[in-house]
């Protein structure tokens, strides 16, 4: 087996890799890689994955994380939208952990658009990942829809954005994504990440953010994400006014909020999920 210290990147491998390929970071592609090996082990304990885990990562760059999941789990797949990147991860762990390769797939694509047939063999079970700043809500809230068996995730995120995902309501942090995400899981912070593990280094500070998933509420997903769109729209107002468009009417959105058990005062901040779902059912009868 090969010995750890060779397999995993730090900061000169990192750099070197890149200049090979002639990669340069972008901003646009959210491209921030991780070059501290203590970093992307202590991502692997705290995601508390089994030996019979599937693994997705989306956007594995260089293979940090990569490398440091595949003695973990069964097998990795690596969604990368980079088709320079996407083509050397395997080589790359080819030439650093040979008796790993076997346990990893890439898929060359973008993570919002990727689907559960694209993937081939097992279906994810996890995700872990240090997500593109630029589409991190998006990229989670997707692969929860897309992928069923996906049943926890360790993600690193914008720090700012896992105090969103994680916040309760009542919080001045909760919203759209709090909400959304609260349909498919419970989620907690899992930590901070210093800017100096990443090349090139971050102008955000970043977090790890950690869900399960568990039963959603009773109600259509889609129906219940369209009020809570409309609700958070004009957070400030009361939901007897924010609603009036969604409902038809400010009466018509009372009507609904009351048969639901909801204060028409009350403000879009102050529901649970299930208190959403059940507005969301109330004006559907």
């Amino acid at each position: 087996m090969t010995d750890e210290r060779s397999r995993l990147l730090g900061p000169a491998e990192v750099r070197a890799l890149a200049a090979e390929l002639g990669i340069r970071p972008t901003k646009r592609l959210g491209q921030n890689f991780v070059h501290d090996p203590n970093t992307v082990r202590r991502i692997v304990r705290a995601a508390e994955l089994q030996p019979d885990d599937v693994v997705l990562e989306v956007g594995p760059g260089l293979g940090s994380l990569t490398l440091a999941l595949l003695p973990a789990v069964a097998a990795v797949h690596a969604v990368e939208i980079d088709p320079v990147l996407a083509e050397q991860l395997p080589t790359t762990v080819a030439d650093r952990a040979p008796e790993l390769a076997d346990r990893l797939v890439v898929t060359a694509a973008d993570a919002l658009r990727v689907r559960a047939g694209d993937l081939a063999g097992p279906e994810p079970t996890a995700i872990v990942a240090n997500l593109p700043y630029n589409v991190g809500v998006p990229v989670v809230l997707h692969l929860l829809v897309e992928l069923p068996k996906l049943r926890r995730g360790l993600v690193m995120v914008q720090a700012e954005v896992a105090e969103r995902l994680a916040a309760d309501p009542g919080s001045k942090a909760y919203g759209v994504p709090s909400a959304k995400l609260a349909w498919f899981a419970a989620a907690r912070r899992a930590g901070p990440v210093p800017r100096a593990v990443f090349w090139p280094v971050p102008n955000v500070d970043s977090g790890l953010l950690a869900f399960d998933r568990r039963e959603p509420p009773a109600g259509d997903r889609e129906a219940v994400f369209t009020l809570i769109d409309a609700a958070f729209a004009q957070r400030r107002k009361a939901l007897r006014s924010a609603l009036a468009d969604w409902a038809g009417s400010p009466a018509a959105a009372e009507e609904a909020l009351r048969a639901a058990g909801i204060e028409p005062l009350e403000r879009a901040e102050r529901l649970s999920i299930e208190d959403f779902a059940r507005l969301a059912a109330a004006r559907a009868t």
